[in-house]
């Protein structure tokens, strides 16, 4: 895909589907909005010709993912959804969906590699060998992460268990 010159045509060629992404994250067309605009207001006075839509995808992930690991943004989301309601997505852990609340208990347990990892595959659907395609990283890393991400979701249901 061809990188966009300026990020006024970026933003419109661009900007419904990071909304998109943004919103199955977040779970709030209103927050998807507000990251996708500050992101675009961030990258206005640095813009260049690397700045394309794969590139803009792990953008918003991060923000994203900021947004979720901010308690505040976290508590309001959560309230607003349940925290076992309407999961991020379709695909299952183990015996586990992973939701909002999986995810935001997730954010403080795992690094930004893994975090990369479980929205590619959780939230974007992709399979290991597109995860690994797309992160420029080994299948094997791809499986490793994977697994390090079940081991955290079921410690995190074991602890829930437990209380």
């Amino acid at each position: 895909m061809e990188p966009v010159r300026d990020p006024q045509s970026a933003y419109r060629a661009y900007g419904p589907a990071l909304v998109r992404k943004a919103e199955r994250i977040l779970r709030s067309r209103e927050d998807a909005v507000d990251v996708v605009h500050a992101l675009f207001v961030d990258l206005i006075p640095r813009w260049n010709r690397d700045m394309d839509l794969p590139y803009l995808y792990k953008s918003v992930t991060n923000r994203c993912l900021n947004a979720v690991r901010d308690r505040a943004t976290r508590a309001r989301l959560l309230e607003r959804e349940g925290a076992s309601v309407a999961p991020v997505a379709r695909v299952r852990l183990e015996d586990h969906v992973v939701g909002l609340g999986l995810l935001a208990a997730l954010v403080d347990r795992l690094d930004d590699g893994h975090l990369e990892v479980l929205v590619a595959r959780f939230v974007d659907d992709l399979t290991q060998d597109e995860i690994a395609d797309h992160l420029g990283l080994s299948r094997k890393t791809i499986g490793k992460r994977l697994d390090r991400i079940r081991d955290e979701v079921i410690a995190l249901r074991g602890s829930e268990v437990a209380s």
